[in-house]
């Protein structure tokens, strides 16, 4: 497994459990539902992408989890905003979120560089 696998797993991992606290513990449905989508959809997109039909197919793939990144922590900025979840809870998540989104920037712009080289 990859460190983005991983990463993203833990990550998809920690975003269930988050919202099985906010539905079952604050009554918050809507947010952690949207989390629950995003959160979990950048592993499905990276697991999609390593097993790409080409490289191009790689790169959106991993920027489609870029995005779903992106949207994640715009959610968990908004609940942290809104009082759903503390200061720690958000610095925690946060930062996961942060270091995926890093490493996927990575990813993307060395396999472009790769299949600009091979063009």
């Amino acid at each position: 497994m990859s460190i983005i696998s991983d990463k993203s797993f833990q990550f998809a991992i920690r975003v269930v459990k988050l919202s099985k606290y906010l539905t079952a513990e604050k009554k918050e449905f809507i947010l952690s539902k949207q989390l629950l989508r995003s959160g979990t959809s950048i592993g499905a997109n990276i697991s999609e992408g390593k097993y790409g039909e080409s490289k191009k197919d790689f790169i959106h793939k991993h920027s489609i989890a870029l995005k779903e990144c992106n949207e994640s922590i715009y959610w968990i900025r908004l609940l942290r905003a809104t009082d759903y979840i503390n200061e720690a809870e958000y610095q925690s998540i946060i930062e996961d979120a942060i270091q995926i989104r890093k490493v996927l920037i990575k990813i993307i712009k060395s396999s472009k560089t790769i299949l600009d080289k091979q063009s």
